[in-house]
């Protein structure tokens, strides 16, 4: 290939008179990850040569042609057969490329009124709507697993936990209905940002508009968009949108990641809560007797990757003056990565979770430990006249007595505890009991079964509606 062939890749050449070092061409690239937009920067050529058309700045045979010649192309990259080269630099300049080498220059009109700026934004709008709709979709399959597994362990009692201190127990599906709580508001936030992100670009050029009579409503039209973005410069520098998918990403991953984190606690002999299938677990290369978490221990981890793409896109945008700058070619590999984690992450957990085998005779030994019921006891004495404060002491020197002796508070006899405290009387035994004090729980959101069973009612409602949304 001679030196002006080679330079002719390069479709903004005209400009310059050296060629593009070697490195710098392999900087300047974003194919590697940017082709994964291929179909929809053919559905956004596609709708823009229906505009063209459609406005006569291109006649009927020309538009039909080129949309034969995109479809062709798409056949092609679905296939796995397109040839991608790395002189061309991105997925849009490929694809035109290889329209205009079938097509001679007819190929080369399908770039008319538009600009490489907004027709990255728009291919990036559409690939990430996408995304977010299967993103929304995975949230309420697993927010479905979770209220179903609520359903199945109903009566597991667990210890609850403040300062991974055993602080009260709890039902277990209390336990599970807190992350689908967690995820239902991770929803909500992709859901939300829909709203931002469903506006088409698609028209606003390099930055200031074309002096082209083009109608871009009917290309936000073509390609499903709610809106058309009011200002040109806005429109072609604007990725708040991708922001937004990846501030709600790095959210949902650090519900995922505590999850993950009681998950490898409750694996270990240490606590030895539940069992985790062998499907999604791994062995030890020297000792045959372990079996990690590495599932769980792999969506901890990848939260960071998450957070990283976050705060990468926040130092690149911070800067930027307006409109377009080269900087913000880094917007989208690391949101290319962040979904495909985050989804991936998603679908495990949602595989993994129905799989657990509990132990539901050490999970509720567990919770009647390290004195699980002093909360009860003091609430009995409030009940029996005592101010809550003055219950709070005599409670801590009951625990300090059984301590001494190794028992739990039910472990103590009546007369050891009335004579710490006269307001005790034979009913207190009742009150210490594992089920009541669970079942004492019984204010809204509360861990009593009632309680828990009303929330498992609400979310199957929720899920219901959203389903048929």
């Amino acid at each position: 290939m001679s030196r002006h062939e080679k330079r002719k890749d390069r479709m903004w050449a005209g400009r310059l008179q050296q060629e593009t070092d070697e490195l710098v061409q392999e900087f300047n690239a974003s194919i590697e990850f940017d082709r994964t937009l291929a179909g929809e920067d053919i559905r956004g050529s596609i709708a823009h040569a229906t505009m063209l058309g459609e406005a006569g700045i291109l006649s009927s045979a020309e538009t039909e042609a080129l949309i034969e010649g995109l479809r062709d192309i798409n056949r092609e990259v679905e296939a796995g057969g397109f040839e991608w080269r790395t002189a061309l630099e991105d997925v849009h300049m490929n694809i035109e490329r290889t329209l205009s080498e079938r097509l001679g220059p007819l190929g080369g009109k399908l770039h008319t009124a538009r600009s490489r700026n907004d027709q990255v934004a728009t291919d990036f709008r559409l690939w990430l709507r996408s995304r977010t709709h299967e993103t929304i979709s995975l949230l309420r399959h697993f927010r479905t697993t979770l209220v179903d597994l609520a359903q199945t362990h109903l009566d597991v009692i667990m210890p609850g936990y403040t300062h991974l201190q055993v602080a009260q127990p709890v039902r277990f599906s209390h336990h599970l209905l807190a992350y689908y709580e967690m995820l239902t508001r991770d929803q909500a936030r992709f859901r939300d940002s829909l709203y931002r992100l469903d506006v088409s670009p698609l028209g606003a050029g390099a930055l200031a508009g074309t002096g082209f009579p083009i109608d871009r409503q009917r290309t936000a039209e073509l390609l499903g968009f709610a809106e058309v973005a009011a200002n040109s410069l806005d429109a072609v520098s604007d990725r708040d949108f991708a922001l937004e998918f990846l501030a709600a990403a790095s959210i949902t991953m650090m519900h995922l990641s505590r999850l993950c984190e009681e998950l490898i606690l409750w694996s270990s002999a240490e606590f030895h809560f539940v069992t985790l299938p062998d499907s999604h677990a791994t062995g030890s290369s020297i000792m045959p007797q372990k079996k990690n978490p590495d599932v769980p221990e792999l969506i901890r981890g990848k939260t960071g990757r998450v957070f990283g793409a976050l705060m990468g896109l926040l130092t690149v945008m911070k800067g930027l003056p307006l409109a377009y700058n080269k900087d913000m070619q880094e917007d989208k590999e690391g949101v290319i990565d962040a979904a495909k984690t985050l989804q991936t992450c998603l679908q495990l957990l949602s595989d993994l979770l129905p799989k657990l085998e509990l132990h539901k005779t050490q999970m509720r030994r567990a919770a009647g430990a390290g004195y699980s019921n002093a909360t009860d006891l003091a609430d009995y004495l409030v009940r029996q006249g005592l101010p809550f404060r003055e219950a709070h002491e005599v409670v801590g020197r009951l625990v300090v007595l059984a301590l001494g002796q190794g028992k739990d508070l039910e472990g103590l006899t009546l007369e050891e505890m009335r004579s710490v405290s006269r307001a005790i009387d034979a009913t207190v035994f009742d009150t210490l009991k594992l089920e009541n004090v669970v079942d004492a729980r019984q204010s809204y959101g509360g861990t009593a079964r009632g309680q828990v069973e009303a929330q498992i009612a609400r979310a199957k409602q929720i899920l219901s509606q959203e389903t048929e949304s």
